[in-house]
């Protein structure tokens, strides 16, 4: 049985969810998300509290449960409060820029690197050498700053790289003299 799918989710205040077949959608004051979801799966709404439940009890429709019940979570959150994920970049002459809808990054390559930002989500300049990814879909907005990393991954030597704001690189100590 799946704990999480057993959890009940509150739907905060003005936030609307409609349910139509196996299709839900959640509107807030950010915007507006939808979610097609498996048909082993029955969402419920009663008030201000949404729960799922399993049709009948395959292994598979548990899983289903608690995965429905999480991206709905996700749903909810995100267009009440929103989702942001923070990003540094650390080394000589790397840094962010902002320009309308691309990120220019430079990062130690012989050119800079543009990146488009794709729809749905904002980037906001904090400093040069750190930028704020922001926006309604978490998965959105964690797959972009992921690929944003992929530009140049922190390396263990000297700790140079793309990095998300907090995250620990664990250092490794050099070659030794004789």
């Amino acid at each position: 049985m799946s704990r999480i799918g057993n959890r009940e989710l509150q739907i905060p205040n003005g936030v609307t969810v409609t349910i139509d077949q196996n299709l839900i959608t959640v509107k807030g004051p950010k915007g507006e998300l939808s979610l097609q979801f498996s048909n082993l799966v029955q969402v419920e709404v009663h008030e201000n509290t949404l729960i799922t439940k399993t049709i009948n009890a395959t292994p598979r429709a548990n899983v289903m449960q608690g995965t429905t019940n999480s991206l709905i979570h996700n749903m909810l959150v995100g267009v009440s409060q929103g989702f942001s994920k923070g990003l540094e970049a650390v080394g000589v002459g790397y840094r962010f820029n902002v320009q309308g809808n691309k990120i220019v990054i430079n990062a130690g390559y012989s050119h800079p690197v543009e990146m488009i930002v794709p729809e749905g989500i904002k980037a906001e300049l904090v400093s040069n050498t750190e930028i704020t990814l922001s926006g309604i879909d978490k998965q959105k907005v964690a797959e972009f700053a992921a690929n944003v990393r992929k530009v140049r991954t922190p390396e263990p030597y000297k700790g140079k790289g793309i990095r998300y704001k907090g995250e620990y690189v664990r250092r490794k100590e050099g070659k030794k003299a004789a």
